[in-house]
């Protein structure tokens, strides 16, 4: 079979078909007919395989490989048999980290300046890739890998989160021949919204089986790299395993968790000189590394009430708990590969977090993370309330978080946390770098400036394959990051990637040649309005090659140094798109005042029965206002039963359903609170209308409101909501027409009771004030529906 051993045939993707200019005979059977065997595109001989494992807001110090309190004999394995980088940094958040792993360019350069959810029309935070900076799972599908995506992909716009797409920037659309996982930021441990490929589906158990999301996600990914070696076994495969772990909510079983009981009781301030001590002992910080003081912002453990220490303490033993769950399951997705005798030349990054640890769960930590979202946590989540729940912590009834103070001790021996892009504690994340093959110093340390930009250009060098310079016929952009492979067999050898910027939320920072200069604009777990002007933000200096862990601020003592690193930034950031700056937090949620578009247009929105999987930001937004639900049904006989439509699920969310026969408006509050409102009297057999109005009582954010249900345009029944959700209900969790899926919005309910027995025939969501009357006629209907075309 032909082979392509000239490095430029393969920089224009997809490479150019061959075509046959040779004699061309009448009859087949001719003796001169001859033709080139088919051309089956091929990498270079010896090509590895390639798995990139990345972890979800974990710290540089939570990993026991890196000297953290969570035991992960995985990842140490992986790393005495291959190299810890020391100073691998990512950029603070979890989507622009993807996607600059994903591509090998910086985020805002691709586009991400910031999470999906909060896309502006600014150049560098419109969240859409350019098509002139193609993923590398393309470029290595083009080049003839087999690849495949499992777990989280945070990288879709929240206007291409639909049924319908568009499905360019999902995972099969960005270079994975298969996508098993979710869409969006976190996704529930037990009930998760999974799809293959871009269609929805479920898992075929529950927890009370044994169901978790990390063990299904390794389960698939085994099979398919089993089903690869064994169909094309010459074949080299891109795996990309990216489980939701350790995102909140920190979902685990409880077995996993009594491990760890007891273990915290001394407090985050001396697990960080714990954890500080044992990286010096395995060399992964430098012997003159200082511990870097606690920030005011964050509360001493000995200022914490003790009636709330018992709360806390089980917050950080089931986030360590979670994370040797997810350890024990990323070992089997490598046995796996160890087992087909394949893991000699598999290239392996395993990457301990992909920003730092969160410290989104605020000071007390949360017992229901869209509680803080939601911006309601002073006013539900009292100590009081926390230590009620302290038994569920990680079930099936949580939705939970860890308090500040460990997502801190999660980052020794940096100063902040996740978010923080300015500090090594905000992007400094363990990295370990396997390949038996490729690399000889087993167990090695490497201190050379890393990137995750940098993964990219490493796996082409050591697959031998070039950067594209075209493809689908776009010139492409080069790369941005550097490849690492020259450190890989030279421990002393000079760092390459000298000069790099940082920003998230304008924490903002610069490294150029061991020097860092930065400033901290903004506190993650403090959203306010009143934040300084920008140029009036301090900025600080660190001389890295003598201060590892930014312990010294030297802007005082070199302000020639300090002017040259800031005039550094400024060059960068325009280079990258990363101006204007855009401190907005809560203003970027809507989509109208950043500029960015919605699938969602208008005051109504018609569904039908079996619709499924809607994403929220897909739907109209029924926050903080009044809005109106019309159900078009035929009842059988024996009276409706079943769900009409839910929006969110157990956490939060609403929902129109019939129960015994009569119609029922339920409410749910973050999981902790109903407010029902059923009909008086039941609904006869036939078609009918069922509608619901909810009254907004107006004056502010998260108000109550009345609710109406009526059956063919006579009210039968209301009631009231005294509180609502100012914001988001679910990350994943959507609107389901006639079923739900994940976790009902009714506590207690099961999912295949909430079937709609009888027939849906549309749903209308409507919101505002609203101009039909209480009956709408076929004709307005379908009047309705065509004007929305």
């Amino acid at each position: 079979m032909p082979k392509l051993s000239d490095m430029s045939s393969r920089s224009i993707l997809p490479i150019p078909d061959q075509v046959h200019y040779g004699l061309t005979t009448y009859d087949a059977k001719d003796p001169d007919t001859r033709f080139p065997p088919i051309r089956q595109i091929e990498p270079p001989e010896g090509a590895p395989n390639v798995l990139i494992i990345l972890l979800d807001d974990a710290g540089y110090g939570s990993s026991s490989a890196f000297g953290g309190p969570c035991d992960t004999p995985n990842f140490e394995k992986l790393a005495n048999g291959g190299l810890r980088y020391n100073r691998f940094h990512n950029t603070a958040l979890c989507a622009p980290t993807r996607a600059a792993l994903l591509t090998g360019r910086n985020h805002h350069s691709v586009n991400m300046g910031c999470i999906t959810e909060l896309a502006t029309a600014a150049p560098g935070q419109t969240s859409v890739r350019p098509n002139s900076k193609q993923p590398l799972a393309e470029t290595l599908k083009l080049n003839g890998y087999s690849t495949a995506q499992f777990g989280k992909c945070h990288e879709v716009p929240v206007f291409h989160n639909s049924p319908v797409g568009p499905f360019d920037t999902w995972p099969t659309g960005s270079g994975f021949e298969h996508f098993y996982g979710f869409i969006g930021g976190e996704d529930n441990q037990y009930y998760p919204s999974l799809y293959e490929g871009t269609t929805p589906v479920e898992v075929d158990k529950t927890p009370q089986e044994g169901y978790h999301l990390t063990e299904d996600l390794a389960d698939h990914a085994i099979n398919w790299i089993r089903t690869q070696k064994s169909v094309a076994p010459r074949k080299p495969f891109f795996v990309y395993f990216a489980p939701g772990a350790t995102h909140a909510p920190h979902h685990v079983p409880k077995a996993w968790i009594d491990k760890y009981e007891g273990k915290f009781a001394h407090g985050w301030d001396k697990q960080r000189e714990i954890t500080f001590a044992r990286q010096k002992e395995l060399g992964v910080i430098p012997e003159s590394a200082e511990l870097t003081p606690r920030p005011e912002e964050i509360p001493a453990w000995d200022e914490m009430p003790a009636a709330l220490k018992p709360v806390l303490e089980r917050q950080m033993e089931t986030y360590a708990a979670f994370m040797e769950h997810t350890d024990h399951h990323v070992g089997r997705v490598v046995a796996a590969i160890e087992e087909l005798g394949i893991l000699d030349n598999t290239l392996i990054f395993c990457i301990i977090g992909d920003n730092g640890a969160s410290a989104e769960g605020t000071v007390n930590g949360t017992f229901n993370e869209m509680i803080v979202l939601n911006g309601m946590a002073g006013a539900i989540e009292t100590p009081e309330f926390l230590q009620s729940k302290l038994d569920e912590w990680g079930s099936v009834n949580a939705y939970n978080h860890y308090a500040v103070g460990w997502a801190w001790a999660m980052d020794t021996p940096y100063q902040w946390t996740k978010q923080v892009a300015s500090h090594w504690g905000g992007t400094r994340t363990g990295t370990i770098v396997h390949w038996p093959k490729g690399i000889q110093d087993k167990g090695g340390q490497r201190f050379q400036f890393a990137h995750v930009i940098d993964v990219a250009p490493t796996v082409l060098e050591a697959a031998n394959i070039p950067e594209p310079i075209q493809v689908h016929g776009v010139t492409q952009s080069p790369m941005e990051g550097t490849s690492l492979l020259y450190s890989f067999n030279e421990a002393q050898a000079p760092e390459r990637h000298e000069l790099q910027y940082f920003e998230m939320f304008c924490n903002r920072g610069i490294y150029y040649k061991g020097w860092s200069a930065c400033t901290r604009h903004s506190t993650p777990w403090l959203v306010t309005s009143h934040l300084p002007a920008f140029d009036d933000d301090k900025w600080e200096l660190y001389d890295g090659n003598k201060d590892y862990s930014q312990a010294h601020d030297l802007a005082k003592e070199n302000p020639e140094m300090l002017a040259k690193l800031q005039r550094l930034f400024i060059i960068e950031a325009t280079k990258y798109n990363v101006l204007p700056l855009d401190d907005r937090r809560v203003e970027r949620f809507t989509a109208t005042t950043a500029g960015r578009p919605t699938v969602a247009k208008g005051k109504k929105q018609v569904y039908f029965s079996g619709m499924r999987r809607i994403s929220e930001a897909t739907v109209l937004d029924t926050h903080n206002k009044s809005f109106q639900i019309t159900a078009q049904l035929v009842v059988p006989k024996s009276g409706g039963q079943g769900t009409i439509v839910a929006l969110g699920g157990g956490i939060g969310g609403w929902g129109l359903l019939m129960d015994g026969g009569r119609a029922r408006f339920i409410y749910n509050l973050f999981g902790l609170q109903t407010f029902v409102t059923d009909a008086t009297q039941p609904l006869p057999e036939g078609e009918h209308q069922v509608r619901m109005e909810f009254v907004y009582d107006g004056g502010g954010l998260a108000k109550g409101g009345g609710v109406r249900l009526y059956y063919d345009g006579h009210k039968v029944g209301e009631g009231r909501v005294a509180v609502t959700q100012p914001s988001w209900f679910s990350a994943t969790e959507g609107l389901e027409i006639g079923h739900e899926l994940g976790t009902p919005v009714t506590p207690g309910l099961k999912v295949d009771e909430t079937v709609f027995n009888g027939h849906i025939k549309w749903v209308e969501l409507s919101i505002g004030d609203d101009d039909h009357s209480h009956l709408i006629s076929p004709d307005d209907y379908w009047h309705m529906l065509m004007s929305r075309q």
